[in-house]
């Protein structure tokens, strides 16, 4: 391998924590007095979650339209709570983050609404000790994995280039993606796969 790299640039939903989406959609539809399938039509198969994806829709009309298409007038915070509870850290990959800081830099960079970024604290108070303020949602770059200009425009972001940076991801479509934007890329499977594409890539493997 000839680029060195100084960024490892992470996705979070199954790569820094185990999500449960079943679960979150569970959450919204007793709230909503209506039922997961119902839920998960009106905000995943209609393409409304993508919306906020990409940036189309700030965080006041996501909010908004998520709680139209559910009917039910859906408060920030039990839009939070409903993913609070769908998440839980990886702490075996945070240890690896916190072990790669020492070395090069690391962010998170994640098909998410603004709202996630905002309220991370809440949701997954395990990041922000590792990664700080470099905490990015694709909504910010108005563009969403795999469009190769999310990574670019983060990549500018971080004040790196797209050759010295490993991008993280559990989904291929978006490793496909980060390729494509000129990024190494690893698709995420396991904890031990990940040390060893580390290894290959002379980076520290953690413990």
């Amino acid at each position: 391998m000839t680029d060195e790299i100084k960024l490892v640039l992470f996705d979070m939903d199954n790569v820094l924590c185990e999500y449960d989406r079943g679960k979150r959609v569970a959450c919204l539809a007793e709230l909503a007095g209506s039922t997961s399938e119902f839920v998960h039509k009106a905000i995943w198969e209609s393409g409304f979650e993508f919306l906020g994806d990409s940036g189309a829709l700030n965080a006041e009309g996501y909010l908004r339209g998520f709680g139209e298409r559910i009917g039910y007038s859906l408060s920030l915070d039990e839009w939070v709570e409903a993913r609070r509870c769908s998440m839980k850290a990886d702490l075996a990959m945070l240890e690896i983050a916190g072990h790669l800081r020492g070395s090069v830099d690391i962010a998170v960079l994640t098909n998410n609404t603004t709202l996630v970024s905002d309220h991370i604290d809440t949701l997954l108070p395990e990041l922000r000790p590792q990664f700080g303020t470099r905490i990015y949602t694709s909504a910010q770059f108005k563009a969403a994995k795999p469009d190769p200009l999310c990574y670019r425009l983060c990549v500018s972001e971080l004040k790196a280039k797209p050759e010295n940076v490993l991008f993280v991801d559990d989904l291929a479509e978006n490793v496909t993606g980060a390729r494509k934007a000129g990024l190494h890329a690893h698709h995420h499977t396991s904890v031990e796969t990940f040390r060893q594409a580390l290894s290959g890539y002379g980076l520290p493997e953690g413990y």
